[in-house]
This record gives structure tokens, sequence and C-alpha cells, in this order.
């Protein structure tokens, strides 16, 4: 490994590029889910890529994050991140992150992309893959004519909605914009999560706004998806089955993207 002359450039591996970040922030939002925000070297990713992450907690462990910003000159960075059953790397992620934690980033890639010349996009978020949706909005919003967008977001209860506050400020401050929300059950377990419980907010999505279902089930309601551009990100179940229902129903599968995990 080696730094660049002033030791100010990005480090090497071989022949890839490596940045760092320090954690500023590592906001518990549910007990299995985490927003950390960090400040480091400009890192040149695309809005929608994912990037490789190495933590000081796992530095031999790579981890694969979408960034839910687009890239940032100043060196902003933020990740959403959700504990995977019985994976002990997420878990620790959420739980252990702490603020001045050197995080190192590397390997920009993906295609999930909006193109130039879209007129109207629909967007399907499956836990946190709201993350890149996140980054290709205000990335969008920076264009002169941002394409009328909806974005599914979906959860199994209310409460795995856990952005439903800044998407609600999002979609009344970007009038192109509209924000379905979509969960499997309409009720929230009988379980307390002590963090939702910590970080409750007055201002989100109502009960009645919730349109229960699956995201495949919801966006084929709006069948044919025959002339917009479609981005889908999440878990990789229910990416691949709101793709095959979208084609089913007659979505061009050329006009989808997609990415599961």
């Amino acid at each position: 490994m080696t730094l660049g002359p002033d030791d100010t450039g990005p480090i090497r591996i071989g022949e890839t590029a490596e940045w760092t970040a320090t954690v500023v922030g590592a906001h518990r939002l549910r007990e299995d889910l985490a927003v950390v925000r960090l400040i480091g070297e400009f890192v040149p990713f695309a809005p929608g890529q994912s990037v490789e992450v190495r933590t000081p907690q796992h530095p031999n462990m790579v981890r694969r994050l979408y960034p839910a910003l687009p890239p940032s000159l100043d060196g902003k960075l933020e990740f959403h991140i959700r504990t995977v059953p019985g994976g002990w790397c997420s878990g620790s992620l959420v739980s252990d992150t702490r603020t001045g934690d050197e995080w190192r980033i590397s390997a920009p890639a993906g295609w999930l992309a909006v193109d130039e010349a879209a007129t109207e996009v629909v967007m399907l978020a499956d836990s946190v893959g709201l993350a890149p949706m996140r980054a290709l909005l205000l990335d969008l919003s920076r264009r002169e004519t941002p394409p009328r967008t909806h974005l599914f977001v979906g959860g199994r209860y209310p409460r795995d909605l856990y952005a439903d506050d800044m998407l609600h400020l999002m979609a009344n401050e970007l009038p192109w914009l509209t924000v379905l929300p979509v969960v499997l059950d309409e009720d929230n377990p009988d379980w307390t999560d002590h963090w939702y419980e910590a970080c409750r907010v007055d201002i989100g999505f109502e009960p009645e706004e919730l349109l229960p279902g699956t995201l495949a089930e919801i966006v084929t309601r709006f069948a044919p998806l025959d002339h917009q551009h479609i981005v889908v990100c999440g878990n990789a179940a229910a990416v691949h089955s709101a793709v095959e229902r979208l084609v089913a129903t007659g979505t061009a599968p050329e006009a989808i993207r997609y990415e599961g995990f």
C-alpha cells in the first residue's frame, strides 16, 4: 500500500484506488438499521453506484454499500446500513460504528442510473435500497427539467419505512416527485423497537397513505409501464419478483435497471 507524494492522494492497493473518510455521525434509527455520515476525500462514483467499504471493526472484510448522496466535492458521504439476518459484519456496522472511525472506500461499480432522455421515471426501493434512489433523486434535482418521478418505497411494517420524514419533506419540496409507501403488514409488530420509539417525529406517512402489498404487486397495478424508465434496488428476492412482474405486464426489459443485495 502506498500514498501519493504529498500523503494526501488516494491510497492504492495494486491498481485499485482507495479513499479515506471519517465518520462524523452514526445514527441508529431502528434495532437493525443505522445511517452513517462521513467526510473525507472526494470519491468519484456515479449517483446510484455502490462502493466497497473497509471499517476499523473489520479491516480485512469488504462490504459493498450504496451512497445515499451524489458525489460531493467536499467529501460528504452517507450510507444506510441494515443488519442482514445471520450477518455478523452488518450487525457490527449497525451497532458498533462510532464517530471518528476511519473508513476506506474503493471500487465504485453498478449501473443504476436515470437516462438523460427519460421524461418519466419509476423507482422501486426495498429496504435500504432507498439509499441509491435518494442519491439519484438529489442528482435529478440538479437538472433543468427533472423527469416526473414516482418512488415506491417498501417495507414489511410501517416502521420499516425508516426515512418517511425525509421522503415526506422531499416530496413537498420537489413538485416532480411522488412517493408511494408500500407495506406488507399495515400494523407494526407487538414487540417494541426502542430505537424507533426514541426517534419518532410528527411528520411522515399517514396510515391511509400506506399501500398494502409487495412492491411487485403494487407497481403492477399501474401496468403497463411501457414508456417509463424503471430503477429497482433492494433485497434480491424482492427485486427479482418486481422485475419479473414488470416484464410480464408489458415493461420492456431494456427499460429496467436493477440491482439486488
